[in-house]
């Protein structure tokens, strides 16, 4: 052990003697409240550390509760997505039946309304995959009757006619096809030219002279004249009729939605659609008895 020099052994021994006086007298003065001097000095020192100490753990606490929180929030926002997307679908499929309920009264109410015409209801069940051809096929063949040549038409109109028929299927050319058509007369003026197809959403009226008057928004109706469609069916609506050479340019928009076809009407018959009157009243009350007579005859 190094020995210390003198004059340094001196200081070191004053210093203890100093600081042993000074802990003696903070054990022996006391503070108000009876708090003695030393304990003070105590807090005073500790208290630092105890507050460092508690910020630490305050931030290790909150940042674990704040990372186990945020993985269950994590697997709460996955579960909720995958909630979300399911009630997405489930709704999705409500929609698609509502409409295809819509489309089912529509096809009944129209039925009922021509109780006295024979046809047959059938769904789209295909189409072409040609895209110059506009043509489907339907899920009703010669087994329910059906034929070339018959009309397809839905509530809203014309649809096309029955170009083949197989034992359980059949072929309809639309009225949008270039070899398709319709024998058709404008409503106002009962003026008629044949409508055909385009191979385009648009229908075109032929053979109108530039002398007639034809309005925007006119309809244009089946004349009857080519022997597949009832007269005054819906064909479509007039979009555009302007002068041409020799004859005026008129384009028709189709009445049927001919783009998203899934149930169609095939009439068996070419007898004109009339919508069922309903019977009047029968007359209950009795005529008054003739004057003079003593029963009814």
């Amino acid at each position: 052990m190094l020995a210390l020099p003198s004059r340094h052994r001196s200081l070191t021994l004053l210093a203890a003697v100093v600081l042993s006086q000074v802990l003696l007298l903070a054990v022996q003065i006391k503070r108000e409240r009876q708090v003695r001097m030393i304990r003070v000095w105590a807090v005073s020192v500790i208290t630092p550390v105890q507050r460092a100490g508690a910020w630490t753990i305050a931030r290790v606490r909150g940042g674990w509760n704040n990372y186990i929180a945020l993985r269950n929030t994590n697997r709460e926002n996955q579960e909720l997505r995958g909630e979300l997307e399911r009630l997405k679908l489930r709704n999705s499929g409500l929609e698609g039946r509502a409409v295809e309920a819509d489309r089912l009264a529509a096809l009944l109410g129209f039925r009922e309304a021509h109780a006295d015409v024979p046809m047959v209801v059938a769904r789209v069940i295909g189409a072409s995959a040609d895209s110059v051809s506009r043509t489907v096929y339907i899920s009703r063949g010669e087994r329910d009757s059906v034929r070339k040549n018959m009309a397809v038409i839905t509530p809203e109109g014309v649809v096309g006619k029955i170009i083949e028929v197989y034992r359980n299927t059949a072929q309809v050319l639309l009225l949008t096809d270039k070899e398709g058509g319709a024998g058709a007369l404008l409503a106002t003026s009962r003026t008629q030219g044949p409508v055909g197809g385009l191979g385009e959403p648009l229908l075109q009226m032929k053979y109108v002279s530039n002398d007639e008057q034809v309005a925007i928004g006119e309809r244009v109706l089946t004349s009857g004249q080519d022997r597949i469609f009832p007269k005054d069916m819906p064909v479509g609506t007039v979009v555009e009729a302007r002068p041409g050479n020799p004859f005026k340019v008129i384009r028709v928009k189709p009445a049927a939605h001919l783009d998203r076809l899934e149930e169609v009407i095939i009439l068996l018959t070419q007898q004109e659609l009339e919508p069922k009157k309903e019977k009047e009243p029968e007359q209950t009350a009795a005529k008054p008895a003739a004057k003079g007579s003593g029963t009814m005859q």
